[in-house]
């Protein structure tokens, strides 16, 4: 039976089990045949789904179903409404050395500012230059596109949070935590419900994390 769990990544992990420390490994003891499905950047923080179900990393990777990932990113300045339309519409980005224009996407300025834990070590404070929090909805998963979309526009991402995956949340996570849940929870609260396999009752098993 194929094994899930959601991780509350904490900044400067890397998405591997092995090589340079401090890696995955260091969170917690997995069984040997889960991987991350997609990846997230050392310097990136937030939700990362580790499975060892090959039709389901497929699925969620496969450019042809696109799935909503929604990211919180806390960036320089103050965002205008013309820099908002901008990312909802599509803004031109480098991927593999091309041009690249991102798809349609939801932006949002976030005010209050989200409640998260504390980054270690903290972005750098500068007094003079304000900073904002903005919801960034995604059906897409280009190589540190969030970074380059922001900065397309001129404010740059200075912390980097991936909230959910569709209905799959780090809400109420501490970082570094993880959770283990079940096939139809996992395939539910993605919107797959009629691909998932067997019709094992809902369940979530908490486990300590790293925080």
């Amino acid at each position: 039976m194929a094994r899930y769990f959601i991780i509350y990544k904490p900044f400067g992990v890397l998405t591997q089990f092995t090589g340079e420390e401090p890696t995955l490994a260091s969170l917690g003891v997995f069984p040997p045949e889960v991987y991350p499905v997609g990846r997230l950047d050392k310097d990136s923080e937030g939700l990362l789904l580790i499975t060892d179900d090959k039709m389901l990393n497929h699925h969620l990777l496969n450019p042809r179903f696109g799935h909503q990932r929604t990211y919180w990113a806390q960036v320089e300045g103050i965002p205008t409404p013309e820099a908002l339309a901008k990312l909802r519409s599509g803004v031109s980005i480098q991927v593999d050395g091309r041009e690249y224009k991102t798809k349609p996407a939801l932006a949002k300025i976030l005010d209050p500012a989200p409640e998260l834990p504390e980054r270690n070590p903290p972005i750098r404070y500068r007094a003079s230059i304000p900073d904002t929090w903005i919801e960034l909805t995604l059906i897409e998963g280009k190589n540190r596109q969030v970074r380059k979309m922001t900065a397309a526009v001129g404010f740059p991402t200075l912390r980097l949070v991936r909230f959910s995956m569709e209905k799959i949340t780090i809400k109420g996570m501490k970082s570094g935590e993880i959770i283990e849940l079940d096939e139809q929870t996992v395939y539910h609260q993605l919107g797959l419900t009629g691909f998932a396999k067997t019709k094992s009752p809902v369940q979530k098993n908490r486990r300590p994390g790293r925080s």
